[in-house]
């Protein structure tokens, strides 16, 4: 199946202009999807590269965007916090809907960007569906990983530190937005189906989030195992494997494009 891409401007109320990727499978789309990538990453990381294209091919038309300050976004990362997070996001959903002139149909997030998409869904009535990949069980697991860097950061007010390789600076502002935030009045409200795929394996984000997050939330949800996974989806045919998945989860909920 031929698989295109094209660029999508997307630009925030606060007119922050983040960059964004349409990706168009052949053909008349079976549905509509839009990844929130994960902690410090951009819609360029790998696996969120891969996964779009996957979903493309599987005939789901998919945005993947950049949050501010990553990528090709403009913007400071260490100015960002829950708020900016949760208002980009809305704006790359408003954007695509106006671009295909359909609504999204399922919201996908990766690791923390599965935190997000759990906050900001249940304020989104047309969104069918949520799956989240490794997602935390709260936005505020991150400063955890932080460990002590975390306490230098609300120090200096902001400090770089390495995650996965990269270097990323980050501000108090986003760590004090996160550390008491909790997704119990978002799974209360999501009101819509839920999938979570989780790796049992995952070293930065244990399984035990997908077991908290599966509790709380009420039916319809599902749980898959990623058995041989890692946190970042790190081998393409596990992308392609989450994106089958998705699909077939989906496929009932999903509304053609005519």
């Amino acid at each position: 199946m031929g698989i295109t891409n094209r660029p999508l401007k997307i630009v925030t109320p606060r007119g922050i202009h983040l960059g964004g990727v349409i990706v168009q499978p052949e053909g008349t789309p079976v549905g509509q999807a839009c990844i929130a990538h994960c902690f410090a990453c951009s819609k360029d990381f790998p696996a969120t590269v891969r996964l779009a294209r996957a979903l493309a091919q599987e005939g789901i038309i998919t945005l993947r965007f950049d949050f501010m300050g990553l990528g090709e976004a403009e913007g400071r990362f260490e100015d960002s916090s829950f708020q900016t997070y949760c208002e980009d996001l809305g704006s790359a959903l408003d954007t695509f809907d106006e671009e295909t002139g359909f609504f999204t149909d399922l919201l996908i997030g990766h690791s923390f960007g599965g935190a997000m998409a759990l906050a900001l869904a249940r304020l989104r009535a047309e969104l069918r569906a949520v799956v989240t990949i490794a997602a935390p069980a709260e936005p505020g697991h991150v400063t955890r990983l932080l460990g002590a860097q975390a306490q230098g950061i609300r120090e200096a007010g902001a400090a770089e530190v390495e995650i996965g390789g990269r270097r990323i600076r980050i501000g108090r502002e986003f760590l004090d937005s996160v550390e008491n935030q909790d997704l119990d009045s978002a799974l209360e409200g999501l009101d819509r189906p839920l999938l979570l795929l989780h790796a049992p394996r995952d070293t930065v984000v244990g399984i035990d989030h997908a077991r908290r997050i599966f509790a709380r939330a009420k039916h319809p949800k599902s749980f898959v195992a990623l058995h041989q996974a890692d946190h970042l989806l790190t081998r393409p045919e596990h992308t392609a494997y989450v994106a089958r998945l998705i699909h077939a989860w989906a496929y009932d909920l999903l509304r053609p494009h005519q």
